[in-house]
């Protein structure tokens, strides 16, 4: 039996206000994830936003990485108990997504959806206003397909779950419609600081 006594140091006072209830603070950028990791062709990546079964807007990899591009610095949460602290992303904010569609969001929900079929879902309105993106480099390196590249969803200030890897598209819903481990137990919005691991947290 182990407990979180040897999973290293004890946190400082300022790090143990920064993880939320029930987290242990890593050095490591551990990799979990359901099945293989996809390996995904850059000449024939793929990124698509659609209302329902309708494509808005699609882009080529190409024309991904020539949008206008947001770095973000923080704190991510994985719903597995570990924290990762001043970790530094960079790819396309999902307002500027929206803004190189020239639509608004049609609805209030969407599901993100990977190469590996995975999918979560999410407000819209945890993703405006600077609260996401998706992200194509980690520490200024391009993600690493262990870690979900070329592309994922990073949505920092909810469990890591939600922040979908190898992603290619968002599809926006009428309904709050659970993704793939919401079906399977996990909560429906994930929030760190409240613990919502899984569902009635």
């Amino acid at each position: 039996m182990t407990t979180r006594g040897f999973m290293g140091r004890r946190p400082s006072e300022e790090a143990r206000a920064r993880l939320p209830p029930g987290q242990y603070l890593t050095e490591d950028f551990p990799v979990l994830q359901f099945g293989p990791t996809p390996r995904i062709d850059l000449d024939t990546w793929r990124f698509t936003i659609r209302d329902g079964a309708r494509p808005v807007k699609s882009w080529s990899w190409a024309e991904f990485e020539a949008l206008p591009r947001t770095t973000w610095s923080g704190d991510i949460h994985c719903v597995t108990t570990w924290s990762k602290f001043d970790t530094v992303w960079e790819g396309v904010s999902f307002d500027d997504l929206l803004a190189e569609a020239g639509i608004t969001a049609p609805t209030e929900f969407l599901l993100a959806e990977g190469y590996d079929d995975y999918t979560t879902n999410v407000p819209v309105a945890d993703l405006i206003g600077g609260k996401a993106m998706v992200a194509t480099r980690y520490a200024g390196e391009p993600i690493s397909p262990d870690h979900g590249g070329p592309a994922r969803l990073l949505v920092p200030h909810l469990y890591f779950w939600k922040s979908a890897k190898w992603v290619k598209g968002l599809r926006f819903t009428q309904t709050d419609t659970a993704g793939f481990w919401e079906l399977r137990g996990y909560h429906m919005y994930g929030d760190p600081w409240r613990e919502q691991r899984f569902t009635g947290d």
